[in-house]
């Protein structure tokens, strides 16, 4: 099979990169709640931060629940296509993916809660 190489991959890439985003939408309820909390927090986040790094840390708390979100749902369509009868593994496998997005709002408190008070 061919691949493609400099600006034709990006470009590629970037397509692959917003149909996920877009599947993620309409499939993932937790991601459409995710967003709206985020059209939220967004804004806000350049009203508390008090510097670039500030404003960075907020922002990219909040990214990195979008990312693990999108990891788990991976992880979530992968383990369904492999079969939809209950087994150990692919239970383990959903919960430690969920366990990562908790981890990541874990995070966002953290962050946010830190910036907030000090």
């Amino acid at each position: 099979m061919y691949k493609t190489k400099g600006l034709t991959h990006v470009i590629k890439a970037t397509g692959y990169s917003i149909q996920g985003l877009k599947s993620a939408f309409k499939n993932e309820a937790a991601f459409r709640h995710e967003l709206a909390i985020a059209c939220i927090l967004f804004p806000l986040a350049f009203w508390i931060g008090d510097s670039a790094v500030e404003i960075a840390l907020l922002i990219g708390s909040i990214l990195a629940v979008f990312a693990f979100e999108l990891l788990n749902s991976a992880i979530e369509a992968v383990v369904d296509r492999i079969g939809l009868e209950r087994h150990e593994l692919s239970g383990r496998a959903k919960d430690l993916g969920s366990a990562a997005v908790f981890i990541a709002m874990l995070n966002v408190l953290l962050v946010w809660g830190l910036i907030i008070i000090c």
